[in-house]
């Protein structure tokens, strides 16, 4: 994904860079597909959500004569809107070819009480299925490079929770978010 593709009401990057990586606060992100909105207005942000495409696959798979085994996924958090976004494109892009319906990437502010902000983890474990040349490998290099900011070496292998979470904006929660707590970002 280029740069010039990332919409400018989400390019948050610029305030929140700095040479210890990306700054955190109270507020979150999450990177979607408009295809789950409505879904995600009515009862949230579930663990492991998208039943459809987790439908889909364990389709596919039976097809093709293998079981699916559904696991139980945390909702990814990021405190950036431009990392949220590269995440949404995915999903769309994903939903668009799996369900054969046109989706956009949706960005949603997620604000915590205090009991689920005590809760959000760096995400090293994603951090590890990153392999180095991973293209969001390349969009982040790409980020901070723009921004001016020195990144280093980037590893997911070798990296630590604080750095995933700093350099690579990975973070998740692994409980249901409720539907007041979440906002769409919009222009």
């Amino acid at each position: 994904m280029s740069q010039a593709d990332i919409p400018a009401y989400v390019k948050d990057a610029a305030q929140l860079l700095s040479d210890n990586g990306f700054a955190t606060s109270d507020v979150w992100y999450h990177g979607t597909s408009s295809g789950l909105l409505a879904s995600i207005k009515e009862k949230g942000l579930n663990r492991s959500g998208d039943r459809e495409s987790n439908q889909s696959i364990k389709n596919t798979m039976a097809t093709i004569g293998n079981s699916y085994t559904e696991s139980v996924q945390p909702v990814f958090l990021t405190q950036s809107k431009q990392l949220a976004y590269y995440w949404a494109a995915q999903k769309a892009r994903f939903r668009t070819q799996r369900m054969g319906q046109e989706e956009e990437p949706v960005i949603l502010e997620v604000k915590l009480d205090e009991k689920l902000k005590e809760k959000v983890r760096p995400d090293a474990g994603g951090a590890a299925l990153i392999i180095s040349r991973d293209a969001y490998i390349d969009y982040i290099n790409v980020v901070f490079e723009e921004n001016g900011v020195a990144i280093g070496e980037l590893d997911p292998m070798k990296m630590d929770g604080k750095a995933c979470l700093a350099k690579l904006g990975l973070a998740y929660l692994d409980t249901n978010i409720p539907a007041e707590s979440i906002t769409l970002v919009s222009e």
